[in-house]
């Protein structure tokens, strides 16, 4: 037997929401978008036109999309039409793939994510998910929408700048001592500018000009045969002077697009090549990419930032000003690997009150014994303060020469003092200790050496040292649920602004995904917790009644023999059960048990009170789950 199946009958349209389970992710998304405050989307209103589709429908569809690992604007519009989740959050709804691209770039898409972020991290302090302590940061590189072989380098572009004034300035010479274009003004005598090369493609045209005028009114061919040839030498120069002026403006925008940076790509200008970790080849094979960052807790991203230079040591500072303009205030502890330790950064987070937990690059090397034995390390030799010189391990000495101040391209100033040992020639140990051709100098950073002092303390706290230790597991899952479990590991679009739509999008996806797998465990399991409360209570009533029996002697053939029963006494009341419910064989047909009353019902309200507090307790535990 079937049950009932046709497709000739009409089914009345229900509403969606009775078709998604009870912690469905859909309600999530609902949510937290739910939530943004109405005037987040005051940027979207236009006054002519067609009625645009709400911002906070079109936000829970790309959320939703993207919690699914779908990041195309077809396969979005797909999801429209056959999932019922999508359908749900859209009300019917159906925009186009063109309305979902031109949405998930739009410049005012960014505040509705920060919004996202900032209530996101509200909820999860309200629900004590996270404990506000430490912040976790680190950085990843994902691949931009750009081809590999699209690269333009700073150094070629600065080389071939440099030819093309050389070249310009011999040729604008070889133009004046042939005289065949007077001297023009010149605002510096080292190269011609874009204006000047101009003005000389100008002055050659009417040489040019000039010259056509002059073949046009000869009469006599041999005459007209003498000015071609006359004229084939600036126009040539024309032709040369042209291809400067085109290839100088090219080396302008080339370097206006570089900015700090030492390449970018064709097709996406704000992406850089940089060294990705899938690197296949094993050759070290560049791609053009971004350096995102994250600061996370509790394995959720807090914030976010998108970053052209590959190194994470100069995204450090940049990223905690955007934390704090736009997301949170810092926490106590700021919590990092050791690419970001540096003196600079270092300085910048005691600057804001804040404890910083990050290692250095030398940190567990510091640590081995194997270091610590090694006499040629400068942290091994023996110093005297008094007369400031450290003592080498050939015994001679190694005093205080003069100061060196260092400044890095980022602007920061470091200054070390310089020690040169007395005399270095015939050391026998020479080879071990240095393979300078002279004396060996020693640039010793007196603050960078208290601030790994100061880090070194830190960590070898309990406190602190447990939270370093979480680092770890808290923000490097993060990127293995993008790359892995949301399969997001390339760009779908280009420009830095477009691409942290969609990071936000992403990472945003990312934490509801597990925010909402968290419920759905918990919930299960406070579910499993609360059946076994009821086995354990079942189990509890049968083990009391077996205990409460006491077989009685008397025989008798009448289905119940209850004695008489006064409320004030204890006299026992005889139930007579079948032998085959006993946990005893007994020996004959019936047997008649004796219950103490009031101590069956004593334990009857025990048992209905201890129930009654549980199902009380699992509902208030429960209940700090409900949206």
């Amino acid at each position: 037997m079937f049950k009932h199946y046709t497709m000739n009958q009409v089914v009345l349209p229900l509403d969606f929401e009775m078709k998604l389970q009870e912690n469905d992710i859909a309600y999530a998304v609902n949510h937290i978008v739910e939530h943004i405050p109405e005037e987040s989307f005051v940027g979207f209103l236009r006054e002519t036109g067609c009625p645009a589709y709400h911002p906070r429908m079109m936000m829970k569809i790309i959320l939703c999309a993207y919690t699914q690992s779908v990041f195309s604007g077809r396969k979005i519009e797909g999801l429209l039409k056959d999932s019922v989740r999508m359908m749900w959050l859209a009300q019917g709804y159906e925009p186009s793939y063109r309305t979902i691209n031109r949405f998930r770039v739009h410049p005012e898409v960014k505040e509705l994510l920060r919004q996202c972020f900032v209530l996101f991290r509200c909820q999860l302090v309200e629900e004590k998910a996270i404990e506000e302590e430490a912040i976790f940061i680190d950085g990843t590189k994902l691949e931009a929408n750009a081809n590999k072989f699209t690269f333009v380098w700073k150094k070629s572009i600065e080389k071939y700048s440099s030819d093309l004034v050389e070249k310009s300035n011999q040729m604008y010479a070889e133009l004046l001592e042939k005289e065949i274009i007077p001297e023009i003004e010149r605002e510096s005598s080292d190269e011609l500018s874009k204006e000047e090369l101009s003005e000389v493609v100008k002055k050659l045209d009417e040489k040019v000009k000039k010259y056509d005028q002059e073949i046009e009114e000869s009469e006599k061919a041999k005459d007209r045969k003498q000015l071609r040839s006359m004229r084939k030498e600036p126009k040539q120069y024309r032709k040369q002077f042209q291809d400067y002026v085109i290839r100088k403006q090219k080396y302008q925008n080339d370097m206006e697009i570089f900015g700090n940076r030492n390449s970018y790509s064709k097709t996406d200008h704000d992406a850089t090549f940089m060294r990705m970790k899938d690197d296949y080849m094993k050759n070290g094979q560049l791609k053009a990419g971004y350096n995102v960052q994250i600061a996370t807790e509790g394995q959720y991203t807090l914030a976010y930032g998108v970053f052209p230079n590959p190194t994470d040591t100069r995204t450090f500072i940049p990223f905690l000003n955007n934390i704090e303009e736009r997301y949170f205030k810092l926490p106590k502890y700021i919590v990092a690997d050791a690419g970001y330790g540096s003196e600079q950064n270092y300085s910048e987070v005691l600057h804001r009150n804040r404890t910083p937990l990050i290692t250095y690059n030398t940190y567990r090397k510091e640590k081995k014994k194997k270091y610590k034995e090694n006499p040629f390390y400068v942290s091994n030799w023996d110093y005297d303060s008094d007369s400031d010189f450290f003592t080498c391990p050939n015994g001679k000495k190694v005093p205080f020469q003069y100061l060196s101040n260092r400044t890095d391209k980022a602007g920061f100033k470091r200054t070390f003092r310089v020690y040169e040992c007395e005399d270095c020639s015939g050391c026998p140990l020479r080879v071990h200790c240095t393979k300078a051709k002279g004396n060996r100098k020693i640039f010793y950073n007196a603050h960078w050496e208290q601030q790994k002092a100061y880090i070194r303390e830190q960590l070898s706290k309990e406190e602190t040292g447990e939270i370093y230790g979480k680092r770890k597991i808290d923000v490097e899952p993060v990127f293995g649920f993008l790359k892995a479990n949301l399969r997001f590991t390339r760009m779908s679009v280009r420009g830095k602004s477009k691409v942290e739509n969609e990071l936000g999008f992403a990472f945003m996806a990312v934490n509801l995904r597990k925010y909402t797998a968290f419920r759905q465990n918990t919930s299960l399991n406070y579910n499993k917790k609360d059946s076994s409360y009821h086995f354990l209570i079942t189990g509890i009533f049968f083990n009391f009644i077996r205990a409460s029996y006491v077989p009685a002697p008397i025989y008798t053939t009448r289905k119940y023999a209850i004695h008489d029963y006064l409320p004030h006494t204890s006299k026992p009341t005889p139930c007579r059960f079948q032998t085959n419910t006993l946990p005893s064989v007994a020996p004959y047909k019936f047997q008649t048990l004796y219950f103490n009353v009031p101590y069956v019902t004593s334990q009857f309200l025990l048992l209905f009170l201890v129930q009654f507090n549980i199902f009380n307790w699992g509902k208030g535990r429960n209940s700090v789950f409900e949206n």
